[in-house]
């Protein structure tokens, strides 16, 4: 074939002419270029586009991190206009702080990586006992992110570049004390105030409601009595503890396992010690350190020509306080308890002897061996229970590690039903009905149940595109440790509007309340009207208090604002505070007081949270001037911000 083709260039040239030219005719140059489409250009820095292709695979990976550290956390919300566009302005500050660091030459030293990286928690996991980096998990790691070591550390590389760019400005911040003294009056300064309350809970008894107003009411906000979403599913788990339970292990393999693990499985050899301790630091002088050598030596001495009176020459000389008392005694311990030092010597003795004076970190030891308990070797019959529990969880593992490949791959192959993986792994298809898209939490419970139908992960699968709509099994999914799930949609139940009769009790509470609210506020701003008239009407007022950011009185955040928002060369300064479902205040703000006395701790406290805030300003001022340096603007509108829609209420 190549032989032909080499010999017979001129025909073959001619054959391709013949089919690319027309070709372009047809379809033009730039249908050519759509193959490496990445949609459109949705901005620009420093002459460079960023494409939608780029934007959307930006917002993904804010979404995916955001559920990594917030499971729990409903990413539907992360599903709108305002939320891409905030992932697109941040890619474009990005970019152009990745810019700013190219033309400022700034780069990191292979020094500052090494520091960098070794004092990554991610990287210090990696290390073995020595010290040493595992490299087959280093590299692991890398992969996960789709790189390779090198990409990775190129990555880190040009992080700390970027850092470097607006550190500088951060860094330099700095807020006077004058300064923060003026913020600090500001924000603790104390108005002494009237407050009348009009509580909408004293209008509820006052409130009538027909037929025809609950019947307009629920027709005017329907919005509020929405079922919430569900659907009907089947679904199938691989889990590690239904192989466990489904594995029998034979006697011969248990024995087996007994004879291969006894020296593991018996109790180790423990002994029991007295010992007198001369405290002497390492870092001692070695004068210190040879006087207490040698008051070691001559309690040596003492002991080994009456060995009977160790545990009274401890009690008297020992200068250990948890044990001396005890005549020295350290009851039983095993190897590993001790430091090396002394568990050589004690595991080393027989029993009754009295070793030479041992050296430790803490000093200077005299130990006299009282007992020695032997290992011993427990009956293959009394460890049979944690031996099949060992080999079952053993064989759960391989298996499972052999199931979740074939799982994986069925599920998604073989997208149109659950049945090909259940019958080729012997799993039990199962059924749930109204699963929520958000699960509630049931009523006095501050989350949602636990559990597999209950994983974030799993209900956005279930309640995407192919699942609703297309009808396919969603990907294995992991919603545990050693914990497969793969579901599929049989009906769906959009949210809807619940009839009149299922949700009356609730529209009329909600109708009550805004009833009674409105004749709060309508009473309020009668008062109101009449005080601002009529200063006659002040005198019925409750008596003063004062109020600050601090100290609030209890009052609700409304009425705190509009008091310290309170014009202060307007005084006494009479206003109204609709306060919504609760009902109506009206304020009579009368003086301003000065803080009280300066607190150090709290002015040195908002000194430093000042500067923070002086820091960031500036760095978002320097960071929209390298913005209109690098020429970077985003092509695509920024969307309005939409009003929030009304809650639904259960039934």
């Amino acid at each position: 074939m190549f032989d032909f083709v080499r010999n017979n260039t001129k025909i073959m040239m001619g054959i391709m002419f013949l089919l690319i030219i027309p070709s372009f005719v047809f379809f033009g140059i730039e249908g050519y270029g759509r193959f490496n489409d990445q949609g459109a250009v949705v901005a620009k820095v420093n002459g460079n586009k960023i494409n939608q292709a780029e934007w959307d695979a930006a917002h993904k990976r804010e979404v995916d991190r955001i559920r990594a550290s917030m499971p729990s956390l409903d990413v539907k919300m992360f599903d709108t206009p305002e939320a891409k566009y905030a992932t697109l302005e941040r890619l474009v500050r990005d970019q152009v702080i990745a810019a700013a660091a190219q033309k400022l030459q700034l780069m990191a030293s292979d020094t500052r990586l090494a520091r960098e990286l070794q004092q990554s928690p991610a990287i210090a996991a990696l290390r073995t006992a020595d010290g040493k980096l595992d490299m087959e998990r280093y590299k692991q790691l890398a992969a996960s992110q789709g790189m390779t070591p090198e990409m990775f550390e190129m990555q880190v590389r040009a992080d700390l570049s970027n850092r470097q760019v607006i550190q500088g400005v951060q860094a330099s911040a700095y807020a006077t004390p004058a300064q923060t003294q003026v913020a600090m009056n500001a924000f603790m300064q104390r108005r002494e105030v009237q407050i009348l309350n009009f509580p909408a809970a004293d209008f509820l008894s006052k409130v009538n409601v027909s037929d025809a107003d609950l019947q307009a009411y629920y027709d005017k906000n329907t919005a509020k009595f929405q079922s919430a979403e569900s659907a009907d599913i089947e679904y199938v788990i691989l889990d590690i503890d239904s192989l466990r339970q489904s594995i029998t292990v034979n006697e011969q393999d248990l024995k087996t396992y007994y004879e291969q693990n006894l020296q593991r499985l018996s109790s180790k050899e423990e002994r029991r010690a007295r010992h007198i301790l001369i405290t002497a630091a390492k870092d001692a002088p070695d004068a210190e350190k040879k006087a207490a050598r040698a008051k070691a030596d001559e309690l040596l001495k003492a002991v080994k020509a009456k060995p009977a009176s160790f545990a009274d020459v401890a009690r008297k000389n020992s200068q250990d306080p948890g044990s001396a008392v005890k005549g020295g005694d350290l009851d039983f311990f095993g190897r590993g308890a001790m430091v090396k030092a002394f568990e050589d010597a004690a595991f080393a003795l027989k029993k009754s002897d009295i070793s030479e004076v041992v050296e430790s970190e803490f000093g200077y030891h005299i130990i006299q061996l009282t007992d020695i308990k032997a290992a011993k070797a427990q009956s293959f019959e009394s460890l049979r229970p944690s031996l099949e529990a060992d080999l079952k969880k053993q064989q759960a593992q391989r298996k499972y590690a052999e199931m979740a490949e074939t799982f994986s791959n069925t599920v998604y192959e073989q997208s149109d039903s659950l049945k090909p993986v259940s019958e080729k792994l012997k799993l039990n298809i199962q059924k749930a009905s109204q699963v929520a898209r958000v699960p509630a939490a049931p009523m006095g419970q501050p989350a949602a149940a636990k559990g597999p139908l209950n994983h974030p992960a799993l209900l956005q699968a279930l309640f995407g595109e192919a699942s609703l709509q297309k009808q396919r099994n969603t990907e294995a999914i992991e919603v545990g440790a050693n914990t497969l799930v793969s579901a599929r949609v049989i009906k769906h139940q959009p949210a809807a509007t619940l009839p009149l009769a299922e949700v009356k009790d609730i529209a009329k509470r909600s109708l009550v309340q805004d009833k009674a609210a409105e004749m709060a506020k309508a009473q309020g701003e009668q008062r109101l009207a009449s005080m601002k008239t009529n200063t006659a009407a002040e005198s019925s007022l409750p008596n003063s208090i004062v109020i600050s950011r601090e100290k609030t009185q209890r009052q609700m955040p409304q009425v705190v604002d509009a008091v310290l928002r309170a014009d202060p060369n307007k005084l006494p300064f009479v206003n109204g505070v609709d306060l919504g479902t609760q009902g109506y205040a009206v304020v009579r703000v009368t003086k301003v007081l000065p803080p009280e006395a300066e607190n150090k701790e709290l002015m040195a406290q908002a000194q430093q949270q000042f500067t923070q805030l002086w820091g960031a300003a500036e760095t978002q001022a320097y960071l929209a001037q390298l913005k209109s340096m690098l020429k970077a603007e985003i092509l695509v509108p920024k969307p309005s911000p939409e009003k929030p829609k009304a809650g639904a209420q259960g039934a």
